[in-house]
């Protein structure tokens, strides 16, 4: 059985917060490993990639790109082959049967709907490309194919959480230094460190951007090792690899 979280306010379209179980990966990738980035095997995350899309949007095409911490937004109007993804941390589509994955292991999955104008989005939110403006991004796109955003409602999916996220001063000072009101995703830690609220930084992006809906899910992933991936939970632990899970959006036909 997957493992599905989702939102009452993307009710409008088929959406999914998906974790690790219900996948045919082993090992230190046990579980609905998507992470054609890792050294699992391809064979296994293509069946992993099958199950989810099944399980959410049945006969749809999944689409995902070729993530790299950017603000890179693409409009999507047709599938896209899986070894010709495009350079980019988000998309958004106003096509039916097109399910748009975005693939995380700490960063902030945000799934986009306007369902009055049928337009989706889906970004990778790291803290580079939410610095960067991945999410104001996203709701140009979007508004390009018609959405308008104060009937756009956002949610935030599994991503780590503020207890389980140490930064040094030298990360903070990058938030500062773009908006000194930034100090308050930063709790103190130990010294010369703080901790980080990445979840409450994004959804304030969007909130400042005009979202006036947010749904923030609350999950963590570091902390939660059996139901989710975390790539900082692998570094600490010493292990070879990690897996990324799936967030997807969808509109039916």
């Amino acid at each position: 059985m997957l493992d599905i979280a989702t939102s009452p306010l993307l009710r409008g379209a088929k959406h999914a917060f998906l974790g690790r179980a219900g996948g045919v990966s082993e090992g230190i990738y046990r579980g609905l490993n998507i992470g054609l980035g890792s050294d699992d095997d391809r064979d296994v995350i293509m069946e992993n990639r099958r199950r989810a899309t099944e399980g959410v949007l049945p006969g749809s095409e999944l689409v995902t790109v070729h993530q790299i911490h950017s603000a890179e937004v693409v409009t999507v109007t047709a599938p896209l082959s899986l070894d010709q993804r495009p350079l980019a941390d988000a998309m958004v589509t106003d096509r039916p049967n097109l399910l748009l994955g975005i693939l995380t292991a700490d960063c902030v999955p945000v799934l986009f709907l306007d369902s009055s104008a049928r337009v989706i989005g889906a970004a990778h939110a790291g803290w580079k490309g939410a610095l960067a403006g991945v999410t104001n991004n996203v709701i140009g796109a979007m508004e390009k194919l018609g959405a308008d955003r104060d009937n756009i409602a956002c949610a935030i999916g599994p991503c780590i959480a503020q207890a389980s996220y140490e930064v040094d001063a030298a990360f903070r000072d990058r938030f500062l230094e773009a908006d000194a009101a930034n100090d308050r995703f930063f709790a103190a830690g130990r010294p010369g460190h703080f901790q980080f609220d990445i979840e409450d930084y994004v959804a304030a992006l969007l909130q400042g951007a005009g979202i006036s809906r947010v749904d923030k899910l609350g999950l963590d992933t570091y902390a939660d090792e059996d139901r989710y991936y975390s790539y900082r939970r692998s570094c600490h632990c010493g292990e070879a690899g990690y897996g990324r899970q799936i967030s997807l959006i969808g509109l039916a036909v």
